[in-house]
């Protein structure tokens, strides 16, 4: 079926002007919509979810209304107290005109519609302190809105996604069995670097886990993917004022969020940086960022959540160098590449923005205990 003919399944007013793609295309395909009536323009956002990513379609959508269900009441309740340079906001689903959240074509793709936060912009990267603090202040501010949303009302997007010992236990399968990976660690003084550089970390893979496990730490709702172009910036005001990307929105634990946060903006550089002297963690923009995230935080969260905040920077650092380097050994079967040793050094990467973190340990508590 034509796009053009698909969106007009759903209901939405005005007439169709507008159809193209945008974003990268890396997990749903995804297309802009203008519609328009003599007096109004309506902007919406028509996407194909990824089966391969995930295999169950229709649950996400069953989450992402859950998740609106219970937000967007929130959101109404708070307007009272909104000032005139924020407003926070939450995309909507668009259902069809026969009253469905999804439209499923003869192919078997599931298709839906979310409305578009307006006159908001998303950036790749940290533009500076005042951009740290308000997407700090985004997910704090998300945090709290599905902090008292029952786990049990969602289902994992990607279960397990974020479970650093599950990933550990991966790397040692990988090891273990892979002719590869035995081969590249025989001949490889590097490779070998970097299984060390995990063998000194290992208790320290299972630091959440086991402070969930105690009972310090609960499972909340969390977004699951909270980097940097997944927050939206007010045009106007600068102010932040919404997290988009919901499709990974589940239970687990916020500190993952957090940490995967800052592990993404404080990090000039990037994960495709070749030169690690390049690679640092810039306390500057972590202040900030913590600055924003626990003006809204603290409204749920625990003493016993404050404690772990460092050890969740660095561990999903550690973490997603872990799987860069697991994914080298075994042949680069799940991240994408463009030339043979892009995933060994995006691990490179990462292990060194750990060191960086490490480095800082005393620094970035002192931070912390004041905010």
């Amino acid at each position: 079926m034509e796009l053009s003919l698909l969106i007009n399944l759903f209901d939405v007013p005005g007439c169709l002007v507008v159809l193209n793609p945008v974003g990268s295309g890396n997990v749903n395909d995804t297309f802009n919509a203008i519609f328009r009536n003599t007096f109004d323009e309506h902007q919406v956002i028509l996407q194909k979810i990824n089966r391969k990513v995930f295999p169950e379609p229709e649950a996400i959508m069953r989450n992402l209304r859950r998740l609106t269900v219970h937000a967007h009441p929130k959101l109404l309740a708070e307007e009272e107290k909104q000032t005139a340079d924020r407003v926070w906001q939450m995309p909507m689903i668009v259902q069809t005109k026969d009253k469905k959240d999804f439209y499923t074509d003869e192919d078997g793709q599931l298709w839906r519609v979310i409305t578009k936060i307006p006159s908001a912009t998303a950036f790749d990267s940290a533009q500076g302190t005042e951009h740290a603090l308000e997407c700090g202040a985004v997910l704090g501010h998300f945090h709290w809105l599905v902090s008292d949303l029952p786990t049990e009302q969602m289902v994992e997007p990607i279960p397990g996604f974020h479970v650093t010992p599950r990933y550990l236990r991966q790397y040692d399968e990988t090891v273990e069995n892979s002719s590869r990976a035995k081969e590249l660690l025989r001949a490889s003084t590097e490779v070998r670097r970097m299984e060390m550089f995990i063998n000194e970390r290992r208790e320290f893979a299972y630091t959440l886990q086991q402070a969930m496990d105690r009972g310090e730490l609960k499972l909340r709702m969390m977004h699951g993917d909270p980097k940097v172009n997944n927050i939206m910036i007010d045009n106007f005001t600068g102010k932040g004022t919404a997290m988009i990307d919901l499709d990974t929105v589940g239970p687990g634990l916020v500190h993952y969020d957090f940490g995967d946060a800052l592990r993404s903006i404080c990090n000039h550089a990037g994960e495709e940086e070749s030169n690690l002297s390049k690679v640092v963690f810039d306390m500057n923009l972590f202040e900030s960022f913590c600055r924003g995230y626990l003006r809204q935080a603290r409204q749920f969260m625990t003493d016993a959540d404050r404690e772990y905040l460092y050890d969740s920077v660095r561990l999903i650092t550690f973490e997603l160098g872990l799987r860069f380097f697991q994914d080298y050994l075994a042949g680069d079967i799940y991240f994408k590449t463009q030339y043979p040793e892009q995933n060994l050094n995006r691990a490179r990467v990462q292990f060194r923005l750990c060191e960086s973190i490490e480095s800082k340990e005393r620094m970035i508590r002192e931070s912390l205990a004041k905010l």
